[in-house]
């Protein structure tokens, strides 16, 4: 999948994210040829996305009235947020079907029906405030303390994905760099709130509650680190040769790539070896 994605991204200029629903990141003709595996494996890890989102919807909304009152609030945006995301999800499987037709040969080719993947930076635009919003209500905060700390949360996440945006469709790699360094800063301090937050619930807490809510809190960091990683990937080529070059920027040496599964169609080892890697699977 990051072998087609980073074959298909789209060298046309975004005009900001309230344009992005418009905007035809992927152009048709720059599509690649791919083979009815290839195609297959997206289009059924899109189908099984949708169906679990929709599911676990399903199962917050005939759950909800078996939680306390509490952590009601906190269901219910869950369920929003596997809602817009099973949307958006489904939104992204109709642009892929649409952009791709089974040719004589057996290869699936682009039909010059752009492929949108711009989906995913909206869907972030409005889930990430609700899963930050589903964490706050579960604290023991005050209600104007709740209302201050999910005010600056909320203006931060949006901040981020507004940031991040421009660098994630140009291909210029300094504009990448740069929008990088710019949402890393509202990104940092969304973590710095969530810490302080969740410190100063630990420390009102004992026992199992205590040893819980601690767990959470490395957990949610580790989460959050995906958003870095995955952006340091996509500004890297997105593929193992990604991984190559941020190890070697680091003054190490790449001594092997050794791969559990090989997907030989898609040639990601062949160009590992031209680069002069060794490769093993």
């Amino acid at each position: 999948f990051f072998h087609a994605e980073a074959g298909i991204r789209d060298a046309q200029e975004s005009r900001g994210l309230g344009d992005v629903y418009k905007r035809q990141p992927i152009k048709g003709e720059s599509m690649p040829e791919l083979s009815a595996d290839q195609f297959s494996l997206i289009y059924n890890m899109l189908s099984l996305t949708i169906a679990a989102m929709f599911g676990t919807f399903a199962f917050f909304v005939l759950a909800k009235e078996n939680i306390a009152v509490k952590y009601k609030p906190a269901i219910v945006c869950s369920s929003l947020v596997v809602l817009i995301a099973g949307y958006h999800y489904f939104r992204i499987f109709q642009s892929w079907d649409d952009a791709y037709a089974i040719s004589e040969s057996g290869m699936y080719v682009a039909t010059g029906v752009p492929f949108n993947d711009a989906y995913r930076y909206v869907d972030w635009l409005l889930t990430v405030p609700l899963l930050l919003v589903e964490l706050i209500v579960l604290l023991s905060l005050t209600r104007e303390r709740m209302q201050d700390v999910l005010t600056r949360l909320v203006i931060a996440s949006v901040l981020m994905i507004a940031l991040g945006y421009p660098g994630e469709v140009s291909d210029n790699t300094g504009t990448q760099a740069l929008f990088f360094v710019l949402a890393m800063i509202p990104f940092v301090y969304i973590l710095r709130v969530l810490w302080k937050e969740l410190a100063a619930e630990i420390a009102e807490e004992d026992g199992k509650v205590k040893e819980l809510i601690e767990q959470t809190r490395m957990l949610l960091m580790i989460s959050w680190l995906f958003y870095p990683v995955a952006y340091i990937f996509n500004l890297a080529g997105g593929t193992a040769e990604a991984a190559a070059k941020l190890i070697e920027v680091s003054k190490a040496n790449v001594a092997a790539f050794i791969f559990v599964i090989n997907l030989f169609d898609l040639g990601g080892c062949d160009n590992l070896i031209k680069k002069g890697y060794k490769v093993e699977s």
